[in-house]
C-alpha cells in the first residue's frame, strides 16, 4: 500500500500543503517546512509528536489528510480548547473504531524514523529490529511454556529477548541452578567426607538390627556362672579343714568326758578317804557308790560311742559334700567370655557409626531431590533456548537474511551494530517492503547525512522494491522546493 494524496493546513508550520504518492525529496534551509511535512505524516499515523505547538499559530485548527491507495481514509485535527478529532475509514469505507490499533497495523517505527533509527544505540536496535518479528504470544503463553513465569525477566521486551534473558548466565534459572550444583557438591564432599570415617562395608542393616542387650544378657550368665564355679573351688579347698575341725570336735568332746569321768573318780576317792574311818559303816555306801561308778563309766562309753557316731556322720556329710562338688567342678568348666565381649564391643562400636550413616543417607536423598531441582531448571533452560528456533519456523520473518543468536538479531549472520549507516538504511527499506498489507512508505527526515553515494543507494533501493519515500535534505534555499524522485 502506499499513500496516494496528503492533505496538510495550519500543522506546526504549514499554512497548507497538498501532494500525490509520487517519491520526493524535500528541500531547503531549516525553517523552511521539510520537517513539519514529515511531522504531519507521523501525527495523521501516530497521534503523537514530540513537539510542543502543533496547531500553526495564529490558527484555531489544524489538521491532516491522508489518503491510501487501497481506499483507507485518515483524518485528523487538532483543535485549540476542543477536543481532537479523528476519523479513519477501512478499505471498505467503514468508520474505523479501535483507531489506533488499527493504525499501528500499517506500519513500523522504523519506517517513519529511519535515519533516527541509526543513530540509536545497538540494544534499541535490536529492539526494533525483533519487535518486527510477528509472533503471538502472552504472559499465559509463557507459562504454557515453563509451568510458571519466570523470574527477573522484563516481558516488555520482544519475545526473542525475553527467551534470551530467561536462559542467560545472569537469569534466575540459570543463577538458582548454580546454587543447587554448588549445594550438592558441598552435599557430596560431607557424603565423601562421613563414607571415609565408616568401615569399608559398613552394613548399617546388620548393625541396626544387632541386639547388644541380649549379648550382654549372655556376658551377665556365664560371669555368674563363672563365679558360681569358683565358690565352688573355694568350698572344696576349705573340705580339709572341715574335717580337721570336726576332729578337733571330737577330740575336745572326748577330753571333756573324760575329765569328767576322772572328776567322778577323784571325788569318790576323796570320799572314800573320808569314810575310812567309818569303813564298817559305810561299807555299804562304799558298794553302792562303786556301783554307780560302774554305771556312770558303763555311761561314759555309750557317750564315746555318741561321740565316734557323730563325729562319722558330721564326716559323711562333708565328704558327700565334697563328692558333689568334685562332680559339679568336673561338669562345669569356666565359660571364655572373652569372644562376648570382643563381640559386644564390636557391636557398640558399629552402632556408633549409625548416626552419622544416617545422616549420610538423608544427604544422598537431599543430593538426589536437589539433581531433580537442577535438571528441571536445565530443562527450562534448554527449552528457552531452542524456543527462538521454533518461533522463528513458524512466524513471518520481516527482513530477508534475519536470524537470531543469543536473543540478538543478526543481518546475513551480522549483528546490527556491525552494519554501517548505509546499510542499515537499506535495512529500512527491507522491512518497509516485507511488511505485507501494511504502507509500502519511508519517511526519511536529513538525509543530507549521508553521503551523496549512500543516499543515492537508498533512493535506487527504494525505488527497486517499490517502497514510497520522502526525504528531506537540508539546503541553503530560503524556500521549500520538491523535487520528484
Amino acid at each position: 500500500m502506499k499513500i496516494s494524496k496528503i492533505r496538510i493546513k495550519n500543522l506546526f508550520g504549514i499554512t497548507e500543503y497538498e501532494a500525490t504518492g509520487k517519491d520526493v525529496e524535500l528541500l531547503g534551509q531549516n525553517g523552511a517546512g521539510k520537517t513539519s511535512i514529515i511531522d504531519s505524516i507521523r501525527l495523521a499515523l501516530t497521534n503523537s509528536s514530540n513537539r510542543d505547538v502543533i496547531v500553526k499559530q495564529g490558527a484555531n485548527e489544524g489538521e491532516v489528510l491522508i489518503e491510501i491507495d487501497d481506499g483507507i481514509n485518515i483524518l485528523r485535527k487538532k483543535r485549540a480548547g476542543k477536543a481532537d478529532y479523528v476519523s479513519v475509514k477501512d478499505k471498505d469505507g467503514q468508520s474505523v473504531t479501535k483507531v489506533e490499533t488499527f493504525l499501528r497495523t500499517l506500519f513500523t517505527s522504523i519506517q517513519l524514523s529511519p535515519i533516527e533509527f541509526i543513530a540509536l544505540d545497538s540494544k534499541e536496535q535490536n529492539r526494533i529490529i525483533l519487535d518486527l518479528i510477528d509472533f503471538k504470544w502472552d504472559l499465559e503463553w509463557i507459562k504454557e511454556q515453563f509451568g510458571e513465569l519466570p523470574q527477573k525477566v522484563n516481558y516488555q521486551q520482544n519475545i526473542l529477548r525475553v527467551l534470551y534473558d530467561i536462559q542467560s548466565i545472569q537469569g534466575d534459572y540459570y543463577l538458582r541452578r548454580e546454587g543447587l550444583n554448588r549445594d550438592i557438591r558441598n552435599k557430596k564432599a560431607s557424603i565423601e567426607d562421613i563414607g571415609k570415617t565408616l568401615p569399608a562395608g559398613y552394613d548399617a542393616h546388620k548393625w541396626r538390627n544387632k541386639d547388644l542387650l541380649e549379648i550382654h544378657e549372655q556376658i551377665r550368665i556365664a560371669t555368674n556362672k563363672n563365679k558360681e564355679i569358683e565358690a565352688d573351688k573355694l568350698k572344696l579347698a576349705s573340705i580339709d579343714s572341715q574335717i580337721t575341725k570336726e576332729n578337733e570336735i571330737k577330740e575336745k568332746s572326748v577330753n571333756t568326758l573324760r575329765e569328767r569321768v576322772s572328776v567322778t573318780v577323784d571325788a569318790l576317792s576323796v570320799d572314800i578317804e573320808d569314810i575310812k574311818n567309818q569303813i564298817d559303816k559305810l561299807t555299804k555306801q562304799i558298794a553302792n557308790k562303786q556301783e554307780e561308778k560302774n554305771l556312770m563309766l558303763a555311761r561314759g562309753d555309750e557317750n564315746f560311742k555318741g561321740i565316734e557316731e557323730t563325729h562319722q556322720k558330721k564326716v559323711q556329710e562333708i565328704l558327700d559334700i565334697q563328692k558333689q562338688l568334685n562332680a559339679k567342678v568336673v561338669a562345669s568348666a569356666p565359660v571364655d567370655i572373652s569372644p562376648l565381649l570382643e563381640e559386644a564391643e564390636t557391636i557398640e562400636q558399629m552402632k556408633g557409626f549409625l548416626n552419622e550413616y544416617s545422616r549420610m543417607i538423608v544427604l544422598q536423598g537431599e543430593v538426589e531431590q536437589i539433581k531433580e531441582s537442577s535438571e528441571e531448571l536445565t530443562s527450562k533452560i534448554k527449552k528457552a533456548r531452542t524456543l527462538p528456533a521454533e518461533i522463528l519456523k513458524q512466524c513471518t520473518i520481516p527482513v530477508a537474511g534475519l536470524t537470531v543468536v543469543d536473543g540478538e538479531p543478526r543481518i546475513n549472520g551480522l549483528p546490527i551494530s556491525n552494519l554501517s549507516d548505509g546499510e542499515k538504511l537499506l535495512l529500512c527499506v527491507d522491512i518497509a517492503n516485507e511488511k505485507k498489507n501494511a504502507l509500502n512508505l519511508l519517511l526519511i527526515d536529513g538525509v543530507e547525512k549521508l553521503c551523496t553515494e549512500n543516499r543515492n543507494a537508498l533512493y535506487a533501493k527504494c525505488k527497486s522494491k517499490g517502497v514510497q519515500f520522502i526525504a528531506t535534505r537540508t539546503t541553503d534555499d530560503p524556500e521549500l522546493t520538491i523535487i520528484e524522485i
